[in-house]
């Protein structure tokens, strides 16, 4: 059947900023097809809830608090998961995100800051798991990229670049990987998550609805469905590939 193939079994995965929004749904969306989860954020009230919902599937689920811009706190995610399952298979670098601001009051820290906590966190995190997928039978990453990594936008100068990066970072580890660590991206669109919704009245929402060839915002299974399809076996010949999952764009939709 080829619905098996995304079937995730016995898979263990990895999945940082689990506590809501879109690593929440890929989080449940591969509990869904058996793997048990490593729920991982700074909130533990956010991914023990998460967690609860994955073990309520059937699934094992772990909840550990991260900080992914600090290193030994990735070190013992990775440790931790390990100690518990004994295997990684799967690991999406989720955690990202900043705040847009006009290039000439973005400071050097501030976007230094934003490379950290978009790439280099997903470097670190992924630099070690990867010898542990090695040890057994290979594994897939996916990384959350964004559009605004390429369609460029006013004021996300940190931003785009950063997710600029990441997409460039997920081609160069998938070429140096493969055939054993698959490593994918998703360039994601406007999603409704907590992140968006704090900015949508009716106005904002029409304008960026009619700007989107779909005509409507993303929905968080929108994502945790591509991420599954990357995660699981039904794409075991894609790799170094950055899927656009944004309901069509070719310009941006944000109208400032």
């Amino acid at each position: 059947m080829l619905l098996d193939r995304f079937r995730l079994d016995d898979k263990v995965a990895i999945v940082t900023g689990a506590g809501r929004g879109i690593g929440q749904g890929c989080a449940l969306a591969f509990a869904e097809c058996g793997a048990h989860v490593v729920c991982s954020a700074r909130s533990r009230n956010e991914i023990d809830a998460t967690a609860e919902r994955v073990r309520a599937m059937g699934p094992r689920a772990l909840a550990i608090p991260c900080d992914v811009n600090q290193r030994d706190q990735l070190e013992h995610l990775v440790a931790e998961t390990m100690r518990e399952f004994g295997r990684i298979d799967v690991v999406v670098n989720n955690a990202g995100g900043w705040p847009p601001k006009p290039a000439l009051q973005t400071s050097e820290k501030y976007f230094e800051e934003a490379l950290r906590f978009n790439v280099t966190s997903a470097f670190l995190l992924s630099r070690l798991a990867i010898p542990h997928m090695l040890e057994r039978d290979g594994g897939s990453i996916v990384n959350i990229s964004s559009a605004a990594g390429r369609l460029p936008m006013s004021g996300f100068v940190a931003y785009g670049t950063a997710k600029a990066a990441l997409s460039f970072m997920t081609k160069e580890l998938a070429i140096e990987l493969a055939p054993r660590v698959r490593v994918n991206a998703i360039a994601v669109g406007s999603v409704e998550t907590s992140a968006l919704t704090p900015f949508l009245d009716a106005d904002l929402r029409a304008k960026m609805e009619a700007m989107t060839p779909m005509r409507r915002l993303g929905a968080v299974e929108d994502i945790a469905i591509a991420a599954l399809y990357l995660a699981s076996p039904a794409s075991s010949y894609v790799t170094g590939k950055v899927m656009e999952v944004d309901g069509g764009l070719i310009t941006t939709n944000w109208p400032y």
